[in-house]
């Protein structure tokens, strides 16, 4: 599962990191591999800012899912940094931290600026900075002189996240894992996948290509429910899409309907990946996005402004997923 940690409308930040914690717990016990937490600054809707803190906070709150960043984007941080904090999660919970990497700002220029200063980054930045990462975290070597400490000798597992070829290719050099961006920028999705499968380089942590993918899922009792709870994230996607950001807002019945073609069409090319409808029409979908992706695993986002019915669609998609 992914989480963007969603601030409802009439609800506030703390809501929102307390929902993180019993849905977290939730999917845990029905059998998810892993909980990740997605970094964005400066958008009201969105309060997983401190994603090195809420992956504590979530692992500390839970037993045995691991939990991750999906991801951490690295232009934003010193790989120090990053190696430090994810090092004290690895020493803190021992084979539960994942450390996934992008290497978009996740955020404005302005926002950018005021997290790295006056910075400025080029491409060859983020393939250097994964490297120097894999090396903090790495055991220390005889002469070496910056050690992470914590972070040295922890070895925790990095994925190179994307929505473009630049990830997928340095994925498949570098022998990362990969997890591609599909539940919101689904077009590039198959030539990524090629791409990264073709020039795969066994490494010493993967020796074949591992991929994961977004999915938007929304699951309900009927497909007309399902519908009607998906309208809370189609007016989050027109909100992207508008530049008008803001909390997650309760469904509204007929809302796709309601807007012209043009809106309609933007909001089903952002969503291509998602799976929304009762329990068959669910394990449908699903079925049909790992016969035609050959992903190794599915990443679920799931927008359900009600918390409870939220719960009850990861639940249905869960035995979706063991009956299918």
């Amino acid at each position: 599962m992914l989480d963007l940690v969603a601030v409802r409308e009439g609800g506030s930040v703390g809501d929102a990191l307390a929902i993180a914690v019993r849905t977290a717990q939730h999917v845990e016990s029905l059998g998810f591999k892993r909980y990740w937490l997605a970094e964005h600054h400066n958008m009201p809707g969105i309060a997983s800012s401190a994603t090195a803190v809420l992956v504590g906070h979530i692992a500390g709150s839970t037993s045995h899912i691991r939990v991750g960043s999906g991801g951490v984007m690295l232009p934003n941080h010193a790989p120090l940094v990053v190696a430090e904090a994810f090092g004290t999660l690895a020493e803190l919970y021992p084979g539960r931290i994942d450390l996934g990497l992008g290497r978009a700002p996740g955020t404005d220029g302005a926002t950018m600026r005021a997290l790295r200063r006056d910075r400025v980054e080029t491409e060859a930045d983020f393939p250097r900075d994964v490297a120097e990462l894999q090396q903090l975290l790495a055991p220390a070597q005889p002469g070496q002189r910056l050690i992470a400490t914590p972070g040295a000798g922890t070895q925790v597992p990095l994925w190179l996240l994307g929505s473009s070829l630049f990830s997928a290719q340095l994925a498949a050099h570098m022998g990362l894992p990969y997890a591609f961006a599909s539940h919101f920028a689904p077009r590039l999705l198959q030539p990524a996948l090629q791409l990264y499968r073709e020039l795969f380089r066994p490494s010493a942590v993967l020796h074949k290509p591992y991929v994961m993918i977004g999915v938007p899922v929304i699951a309900a009792p009927t497909d007309e429910e399902a519908e009607y709870l998906a309208s809370s994230t189609y007016q989050r996607v027109l909100g992207i899409l508008t530049g008008q950001r803001g909390l997650l807002r309760p469904p509204v019945e007929g809302f796709l309907q309601g807007l012209p073609a043009p809106e309609r069409a933007a909001i089903g090319d952002f969503l291509a990946m998602g799976v929304v409808g009762g329990p068959d029409t669910v394990r449908a979908g699903l079925q049909a996005l790992a016969r035609d992706t050959r992903a190794d695993e599915f990443m679920l986002v799931s927008d359900v402004f009600d918390p409870a019915l939220r719960l009850r669609s990861l639940t249905l998609t869960a035995q979706a997923t063991i009956a299918g």
